[in-house]
């Protein structure tokens, strides 16, 4: 008889007393992956050698207009692109959350604007800025700091800033009204949600991402892939969409639409949502929409890198449906209001 043979009363196997083995980390299918690639690639193409290919073809001005509009957004975000995932992947991988819960002061208070602040040097686009947020909440870092850090982190972080600088050149104004409104309505919503006191029912505590005992090369690799597919893909639609609302939409109706400060902030607010562009690119995609004010074009700024449609999709999957159900409705309206008052004090 073989121990395998061999059973307890309760009729298992001594092995089966054994600890299972932890579930390797989760990975996209890789038919998606290549899929997603194949077809970034092709719209960058296109993008980059359309018009050559087309020339005969296609002579009318407006096509034209898009097409140069389309490469230009897309050719100058893109090293910004890759560089904030380089750097966010980095952050994910090497930087130990446990970090972050020693560096924040004990008091939920304290440590609302402390890591709000901290998204200043600690670069990562809003794909990322998810899970770190979760790891730590799951470290003990209280969830008002947390969020503040997940709103401060891919709207103020200096590969943001400086792409902010490129796009509007000579205005640094621009720069400082967003990092000014960016870092306020962090610190705005951070505090709002530790006053609520409804926050642990609202909240679902996320979960680990990645296994334990996963190599951090591993971890980097997989995040890294992970944000440019979903970021790279955005930006590619981001970018086509702001060059046909230049080459579509009538002008006269752009610049009635322009001439009315509350309605234009609230319509590049909702633009911003709904086109979910990377916060290493936006403010190229905002400095194409020249029929706009400063301050609608900052609003553009400061609502997509806290609150767009993958966004709240990321935010539901990993902190539950009540958490966004709430979070991305009081986010906008924060975002909205702080953007007229900068723009006002600052542009």
């Amino acid at each position: 008889m073989t121990p395998a043979d061999v059973t307890d009363s309760a009729g298992t196997t001594p092995d089966s007393t054994l600890e299972p083995a932890p579930p390797p980390p989760e990975k996209e299918p890789a038919g998606s992956s290549i899929a997603f690639t194949a077809t970034l690639i092709l719209l960058v193409g296109l993008a980059l050698f359309g018009r050559r290919i087309f020339n005969g073809v296609f002579t009318d001005d407006g096509i034209r207009t898009w097409a140069t509009m389309f490469v230009g957004v897309t050719v100058q975000a893109m090293p910004f692109l890759v560089l904030g995932v380089l750097l966010s992947a980095a952050l994910t991988a090497f930087v130990p959350a446990s970090f972050f819960a020693k560096a924040l002061p004990k008091h939920p208070a304290l440590a609302v604007p402390v890591a709000s602040a901290s998204g200043v040097v600690l670069p990562g686009c809003e794909c990322a800025s998810v899970p770190v947020s979760a790891a730590l909440m799951n470290r003990g870092v209280t969830p008002a700091a947390a969020i503040a850090f997940l709103l401060s982190a891919p709207a103020i972080n200096p590969v943001v800033l400086a792409s902010t600088a490129v796009a509007f050149p000579g205005q640094p104004k621009v720069v400082v009204a967003r990092a000014v409104t960016s870092l306020g309505v962090s610190m705005i919503l951070g505090w709002l949600w530790l006053l609520t006191g409804k926050g642990g029912s609202w909240l679902k505590m996320p979960q680990n991402r990645h296994a334990d005992g996963t190599g951090k090369w591993d971890v980097f690799r997989s995040s890294m892939l992970h944000d440019f597919l979903h970021a790279g893909g955005f930006l590619v639609v981001g970018a086509a969409a702001a060059a046909t609302l230049n080459v579509v939409v009538p002008r006269s109706w752009l610049d009635h639409v322009a001439g009315n400060l509350l309605l234009s902030v609230l319509l590049l607010g909702l633009l911003a949502v709904l086109l979910a562009i990377c916060s290493e690119a936006d403010a190229f995609v905002a400095a194409s929409l020249t029929q706009f004010s400063l301050t609608a074009r900052l609003a553009f700024m400061v609502v997509g890198p806290i609150v767009d449609v993958k966004l709240i999709a990321l935010q539901a999957g990993t902190f539950g449906p009540r958490f966004a159900v709430r979070f991305a409705p009081a986010t906008f309206v924060v975002a909205v209001l702080a953007s007229l008052l900068v723009g006002w004090w600052l542009l």
